[in-house]
């Protein structure tokens, strides 16, 4: 297994610092950052270097989330409750990609899946297709609720049509249970 990264190694407060820092510099200054980073590790009597590419790399990581938290965020802010299934299926589909990309590159590097990443990995995708099964089963209640909302408000249209007209209230009661598929 390969060594954790130095930045893996510091506390967990000065990584949400580290994290403050580049959000409040636009994820930019990476020597500068790197060098307060470094300053706030041997003032804690840390004896532990970070590297400006380790600092960097964490950069564009963090950046890279913010913008698709952002993306996501936007796609799914304006989406009714079918668009957001969608989108669900397809983001499921990349990661599903994704994942399957890199277990292909480990393999093709001659490197060995240790169980336990197999089984976070196997785990990861079938909560992603329950995922996928629970959006769509949502979706489907979704169309129902509309459905039978649309079916009440027609029944309830009718039914005071009908009573204008000078049917019956039993007439018009079969007639709005007929239209909501239930008993009269």
């Amino acid at each position: 297994m390969p060594p954790p990264k130095k930045l893996d190694l510091i506390p967990l407060e000065f990584k949400q610092r580290l994290a403050s820092l580049l959000q409040e510099r636009g994820f930019a200054d990476i020597i500068d950052v790197t060098e307060e980073l470094n300053f706030w590790l041997d003032d804690a009597g840390l004896e532990l270097r970070i590297g400006k590419s380790a600092v960097g790399a964490y950069s564009k990581l963090l950046k890279d989330q913010r913008e698709a938290f952002s993306m996501a965020e936007t796609l799914l802010g304006d989406l009714n409750i079918e668009q957001e299934s969608t989108m669900h299926k397809v983001l499921m589909q990349m990661i599903a990609t994704a994942a399957f990309q890199m277990m292909n590159a480990v393999s093709e590097q001659g490197g060995d899946w240790d169980p336990k990443s197999l089984a976070h990995l196997s785990r990861m995708l079938k909560d992603l297709m329950q995922s996928a099964g629970m959006r769509e089963r949502l979706r489907e209640e979704e169309e129902r609720r509309v459905a039978r909302k649309e079916r009440e408000r027609l029944a309830g249209e009718i039914e005071q049509k009908a009573h204008q007209l000078g049917m019956t209230r039993d007439t018009v009661q079969i007639i709005k249970a007929d239209i909501l598929g239930v008993d009269a």
